[in-house]
Parts: C-alpha cells; structure tokens; sequence
C-alpha cells in the first residue's frame, strides 16, 4: 500500500491493526469458508464443525470479550470489519460469530464458572441463542407473553418462541420472557431475559420445537420453539433482572450492535456479489465482445461500487460511534436501513448481469441474492429502522395510533 493510500485508510479508520485483522479473515474465507458455501448451500447442509473450530482459533468468537475472559477485547469496528469478510463468502458464518461476541453477557452461571465458560465462548466451544420473537411479536419486543415465574432458586418458562436460529447446536438459549408478576397491569409485567443451558445438539428438557422451512439462511437451522415449564436457575446475571427493571431497555445496546452487524453482512453480501458480477462481465462475451466493454454494464458497476462504499463509509462512522459510547438508535438504524436496502439493489443488478445464468443454482449469485432479502426483514425491519430514525428527528407522532 502506496503511502498516500495507508495515510487514506488509517484517517477512515482502518489502522494498519485493523488492516491486518481484516485480511486474515479475507484469506480464511477465501481458503475455507466460500468452497464450504458453494458445496453445502445449494443442498442446504450444515455448517461444518471444523469451520467453527477455526473461527475460534482465529478469536472471531472473541473480539468484543474482554482479554480479561480470554477474548481480544476489541470493538465494534474490528467485529464489522470480520464480519463484512465472512459473508461475503457465506452470510451464516458471518453470522455465528454474534453466538459468541454479543452473548457473552448472558452466559448463566456465577463466579469461576462462569468465567470459565467466557474463556470457551471465545473460543467458539460455548456459544448462545436467543429466542426473543413470537408468532405475535416480532419488531414489538415489548408484547412478548412467553412466561417466567420463579419457584424457590429456579425460573419456570412456559410460551412459545419464533425465529430462534441455532437452537440446537447453542450451549444454552436466552429466552426473553415477561414476569409472571400478579400485580402488574395485564400485558405490562417487566420482561427479563433467562438463560437455559442445554446440551449441544439438543433442545432443552421441557422444550419442543422443529426447524422452520426458509428460502435461504442455510448452513444452520431456525426453529420455532414451544416451552412447556422449562427450568433454568436463578442466576445473578440474568439479563433484566427484574429489580432492575424492563430488559426491552436493557437490551438497547445489544439491539444496536446487531443493527450494525446486519449492516456489515449486508455489505459483505454486497461485495461478494459485485465481485462475481466483475469476474463474469469479463468472461462473458456476446456480440464478440465481453458484456464489461458494453457502457450499460460499466455502469451498472459502477453505480454498485459506488452505493457499497457508502454504505461502508457510513458503518465505519457508526462503528467509532459504538466504540466511543455516542452512538444514538438513529445513527445504528440508518446504517442498518441504508445498507440493507442498498445490498438488495445492488445483488438484484448482479444477478442481472449474469442474465439467465443468474436464475440457476449453477453461480454463487442467487445465494447473495437470496441472502441479502432477510437483512431487511431480521434484527428489526426497514419500516421499524424509518420509524426510529423519524422520531429521533420529529419526536413521537401526536396523533395515537399513527405508528
């Protein structure tokens, strides 16, 4: 790198640290996580153990847990970046990584236990769920009637849960639930998250569930849950506990870093799929000439090039937000609204440069495609990231009822 260029990079916050971070993921998903992609996507298989296995040897699971714990202790910034790298070679790998990093918090247990289960979560043998949404709540968190009384030492949940990915193969699922308290308003009981440990491969004891049919998000099952008295121990991490009032509030942080999460995947997915629509344009000749020589092709990409940098541009300035404590919802939901539209636009035009061998399942192409559809919808839809971005510069609407 020119000295201009690394002069460049380190005023947009890519220090030469970073720099190195990122391309070692760059070269793990080159090496092993696209050949896994192309193989097991298209007939919807697992996600190899061994690859997770490496991505904790590398520390991916580990990079916002403190070194205290055994983690890299490191920000919000180094965690896009990986993150970008990895799905844009297989969005579910860039994925896992959250089951480490952003769970840390809400391992059960207490004292020298649980900080020996930090140590394993940053090394990708003891990771996490959550199973927050409902078939009746989805983007309104606060409507969850998943319940949990406690009895003596113990948390008794009883409710059903959608959208839970990892259920199985998770150390323990943090269920978001609502107090049985009697003497709150109905439906207004404070929420609290518990975490029930389970063994790997398995549901936990008093839970039923089966994997819900998706269009893409493969390499690991989502499942729909049902728990029927299911028992967990009253621990003092427990997130939201109940003196400390609702976890909706609780839980904001969290919610904002999956909000900028969602937007480096969007953009990996992005990247990887201009990246192959490049490679192709230059291989593909019609009219005796590659399809790249024709003007509606150059700018095609370029427009594509151009609205993904932005939208990196924009993570980067979220990313020194986060890690400097400023960040704001608005400043989270703009750059998971912005990038998630954009890699929809942008994995739409790839495909159509591939033209019919787009709508195959012979090219990588329609896997981005498919992929990129579900970062508009999880970790709170586009029309929920306008609303908070809207009352952040309008205030609440004054009309009941106008959300």
């Amino acid at each position: 790198m020119s000295d201009a260029a690394s002069a460049a990079a380190t005023a947009g916050g890519l220090t030469p640290e970073r720099i190195m971070i990122r391309d070692m993921a760059r070269q793990f998903v080159r090496d092993e996580v696209l050949p896994a992609a192309n193989r097991l996507d298209p007939v919807k298989g697992e996600m190899p153990r061994a690859l997770i296995e490496q991505m904790g040897e590398l520390g991916f699971f580990g990079i916002l847990i403190p070194e205290a714990y055994g983690g890299l202790g490191l920000g919000a910034f180094e965690y896009c970046l990986v993150a970008e790298e990895l799905a844009r070679g297989w969005m579910s790998v860039a994925s896992i990584i959250a089951r480490g990093n952003s769970f840390y918090r809400s391992i059960p247990g207490e004292g020298e236990e649980r900080r020996r289960k930090i140590g394993l979560m940053a090394k990708g043998q003891y990771l996490g769920a959550a199973a927050l949404s409902e078939p009746g709540a989805g983007s309104d968190l606060s409507a969850v009637t998943c319940r949990a009384r406690r009895e003596g030492d113990e948390w008794v949940i009883t409710g059903n849960k959608y959208w839970c990915t990892f259920a199985d193969g998770a150390d323990f699922i943090s269920v978001l639930c609502r107090l049985d308290d009697p003497e709150a308003p109905p439906g207004r009981g404070r929420t609290l998250s518990v975490s029930v440990e389970k063994p790997k491969g398995e549901l936990p004891r008093g839970c039923t569930g089966s994997p819900i049919p998706k269009i893409g998000y493969f390499g690991w099952s989502t499942w729909e849950l049902r728990f029927e008295d299911t028992r967990a121990p009253v621990s003092e991490v427990v997130v939201g506990n109940p003196e400390a009032g609702r976890t909706v509030q609780g839980v904001a942080f969290e919610l904002g870093l999956g909000r900028v999460h969602t937007a480096a995947r969007s953009i990996g997915l992005a990247r990887g799929a201009l990246e192959d629509a490049i490679a192709y344009a230059k291989e593909r000749v019609q009219f005796g000439q590659p399809i790249s020589d024709f003007q509606a092709i150059r700018f095609k990409i370029a427009d594509m090039a151009t609205q993904i940098e932005a939208a990196r541009q924009l993570m980067y300035y979220v990313c020194g937000e986060i890690d400097a404590g400023r960040a704001g919802r608005a400043e989270t939901s703009m750059v998971k609204l912005f990038a998630s539209e954009m890699a929809e636009r942008v994995t739409s035009e790839a495909l159509q440069i591939f033209g019919g061998a787009g709508y195959t399942t012979l090219y990588p192409i329609e896997r981005y495609w498919r992929d990129v559809r579900l970062t508009k919808i999880f970790e709170g839809a586009s029309e929920i990231q306008q609303r908070i971005i809207a009352d952040a510069l309008l205030g609440k609407p004054t009309i009941r009822g106008s959300n």
